[in-house]
């Protein structure tokens, strides 16, 4: 798994992150098509189970306070750019998620999971998005000490969770 970033920019806070799928292409593209919110949930409900020491990090890093909440995942749009001479295959799935209750105190988070042929066994799974804190110029004071990194390893854990539910359930 790699954290490429989040950043500010005019449109909100801007955050990548992407990691792979010991899977070809082909298999991991088709998954996703056909069940893609049955991969997410199911990536998020199995990996929070196992989150007991996570939680616990977590909490260290936001000094005692945890923050969890249950999100609702709509898959907006799924594109397919085909092989030609010049590219390789990729399949984009537009998202959007936020808290299932409360959504005023969560940011809405809009992004795009592409994925694609990093070899004939691998699939890239590469995130990006933007999200606006909650709460106007408060918010952005509250995104800028500690907002920013609550989203990051939201999308980081979202990230991670997926290409490792994709790697079992491939298998």
């Amino acid at each position: 798994m790699q954290f490429v970033g989040a950043t500010l920019g005019n449109k909100g806070c801007e955050i990548r992150c992407y990691d792979y799928v010991n899977h070809s292409y082909v298999r991991v593209r088709d998954v996703l098509k056909q069940n893609a919110l049955i991969v997410f949930q199911s990536a998020t409900k199995t990996a929070a189970s196992k989150a007991q020491t996570v939680a616990a990090e977590l909490h260290v890093d936001f000094g005692g306070i945890g923050v969890k909440t249950d999100i609702k995942i709509a898959v907006k749009s799924i594109e397919e750019s085909p092989t030609d001479s010049i590219s390789t295959p990729s399949t984009k799935l537009v998202l959007e998620w936020g808290a299932l209750m409360a959504p005023r105190l969560f940011p809405l988070m809009n992004g795009e999971l592409v994925v694609y042929p990093l070899t004939s066994t691998e699939t890239q799974l590469d995130f990006s998005g933007v999200y606006e804190p909650p709460f106007g110029t408060v918010g952005k004071t509250m995104n800028a000490i500690v907002g920013h990194r609550i989203a990051e390893v939201s999308v980081h854990r979202f990230v991670t969770e997926v290409a490792g539910y994709l790697r079992q359930a491939l298998a």
